[in-house]
């Protein structure tokens, strides 16, 4: 596709300096739409402290981001009035653009939905949530139900990054022209470098939210793993080890082998990976986690729970999936890593840049773009 365009990037998730990792996964959509299209990207989020509606614009190269903060209210009518009228003054600012392509379905999808009837502009939708994965749907407002219905019936295409989210929205009720577009991954960034240090070492990458990543089962398999092998580093990267202190003083590590590092650039991840010889996510539920496909990307083995729509992306000699909250089954794969170390870098590397690397995601996106205004 040669014509550029100038897309309109809604999101409901964006990093900010409210949320600095929030949506970080969208930002990186969009950086690799940026390399063919112009991207304006469009989100407002509330801040405590303000006594009025803030603007912060950056004008990157082909990445412009537009990102307005509002003051905090409890009144959902005052919230939905401050929300539009940020909304209605980053648009003047953005000027005209050809299609819009939203992020989170609901609500920035009332926007969507706006542009379409008002200006006739089309618009794509992808969907990262994994609350429908959870039967949150259920519990949702029936108008927020009824909306989102509308929101992805509207659409052009609708574009989750599984078929495991696929499925889990159809079960929702969410009807429309469905594609899987995966995350994206900077295959220049992350790629295989020499690992330097003999100890050998398990890395785990995310918000440590132990309800969704189950940092407790891991912790509980690193003490296990201190009666096996003689010398090991577990990192865990992305929080503070605060919330867990009880929990590590009960299992009395023997050896400085647990380190807890706060987050870090994504810049410094792929230092971190190749410097590991497993990478392990052991979540509850997941979509698909850029981490693992970055860990791919550094030639690094990944262990991971099977859920979500891990599976669908996931070669078979690239690591091991095991069964949701089993103990026993990560240790046991953990040692068999250990005790024959896994070499296949230049093919996992090959498999993201094939699958998952800006030119191939920009080109899907491109595609569905040119499809939704020649309709």
């Amino acid at each position: 596709m040669k014509k550029k365009l100038h897309i309109l990037f809604l999101c409901g998730w964006y990093p900010s300096s409210v949320l600095p990792q929030n949506g970080d996964f969208i930002m990186r959509h969009a950086e690799a739409i940026s390399n063919k299209h112009l991207v304006s990207v469009l989100h407002i989020i509330s801040k405590p402290g303000l006594s009025k509606s803030r603007f912060e614009v950056d004008k990157a190269s082909n990445l412009h981001s537009y990102i307005a903060y509002i003051k905090p209210s409890k009144n959902p009518i005052l919230k939905l009035f401050r929300f539009w009228l940020v909304y209605q003054q980053l648009l003047k600012q953005i000027g005209s653009f050809d299609l819009v392509h939203l992020n989170k379905l609901y609500p920035f999808g009332l926007f969507a939905l706006h542009l379409k009837r008002l200006k006739h502009l089309p618009y794509i939708i992808s969907e990262h949530w994994t609350g429908y994965h959870l039967k949150e749907q259920k519990s949702l407002p029936w108008v927020e139900r009824v909306l989102s219905k509308i929101i992805t019936k509207n659409a052009s295409s609708v574009c989750p990054v599984s078929t495991d989210l696929k499925d889990s929205m159809l079960k929702s009720g969410l009807k429309g022209n469905y594609r899987i577009i995966p995350n994206v991954v900077n295959t220049h960034l992350f790629k295989p470098a020499k690992k330097t240090t003999k100890k050998f070492t398990i890395t785990h990458i995310s918000s440590l939210l132990d309800k969704h990543k189950n940092i407790s089962g891991m912790l509980r398999v690193a003490k296990q793993l201190e009666n096996t092998i003689d010398t090991f580093q577990w990192n865990f990267i992305g929080g503070k080890k605060e919330e867990f202190s009880k929990l590590l003083d009960d299992l009395n590590f023997k050896k400085e082998t647990i380190h807890f590092t706060d987050h870090l650039s994504h810049e410094q991840i792929p230092k971190q990976l190749t410097q590991s010889d497993v990478f392990v996510l052991f979540s509850n539920y997941e979509n698909l986690p850029c981490v693992i496909l970055e860990a791919f990307s550094c030639g690094v083995p990944v262990i991971s729970s099977n859920v979500g729509g891990i599976n669908e992306f996931f070669p078979e000699d690239f690591g091991f999936l095991i069964e949701q909250n089993n103990e026993d089954q990560l240790l046991q794969k953990i040692i068999e890593i250990y005790n024959n170390p896994m070499s296949r870098s230049k093919k996992m590397h090959q498999f993201a840049n094939d699958n998952f690397s800006s030119e191939i995601i920009c080109d899907s996106f491109s595609k569905l773009y040119l499809q939704a205004i020649n309709k």
